[in-house]
């Protein structure tokens, strides 16, 4: 039964979320955020997260891993930014050891809500509905796990093909 850790990332907010996947049976296992000074220099607060996520893969051991892939903003900064705090993400997965899937925003809405167009209010319910009695810390939280879930019915099916 592996662990999948799912990953929405943010340079000022990172969504994480721990599931175990038994076949198409999930369960909650912890879920939260991971934050950086918004005043700290840009370097220093890659060097957080990186930090912040090595301890958090080092003490819950997760299997795999699933990030969302960047969506292009408005503005240019905060897709930049955002790339780059997606790059310490995979590295750190990477660099734990972990086989990483990449999903779109719209293909983890389908696969949560059944809709690629839904809100984030509908995709925090269904993952409250999937994973029942789970206390989800914040929206960026629900995305990650989202994420986690997409990963494990994208996992299924490739054993069920195999």
């Amino acid at each position: 039964m592996p662990r999948l850790l799912g990953l929405d990332p943010g340079l000022g907010t990172t969504g994480w979320g721990l599931i175990q996947a038994d076949g198409n049976r999930l369960s909650h296992i912890a879920n939260g955020q991971l934050k950086t000074d918004t005043a700290a220099p840009l370097p220093d607060r890659l060097a957080e997260l990186a930090r912040q996520l090595e301890t958090l893969i080092a003490e819950h051991a997760p299997k795999a891993a699933a990030v969302e892939e960047v969506f292009v903003n408005k503005n240019p900064q905060s897709t930049l930014k955002l790339g780059q705090a997606r790059g310490v993400v995979l590295m750190c997965a990477a660099r734990a050891g972990m086989a990483v899937g990449e999903y779109a925003p719209t293909l983890v809405k389908k696969a949560v809500v059944g809709t690629g167009g839904a809100e984030k209010a509908q995709v925090r319910a269904m993952v409250s509905r999937l994973l029942p009695g789970a206390k989800i810390a914040g929206p960026d939280a629900a995305d990650a796990l989202a994420v986690a879930i997409t990963h494990a019915h994208h996992l299924a099916s490739a054993r069920r093909i195999a």
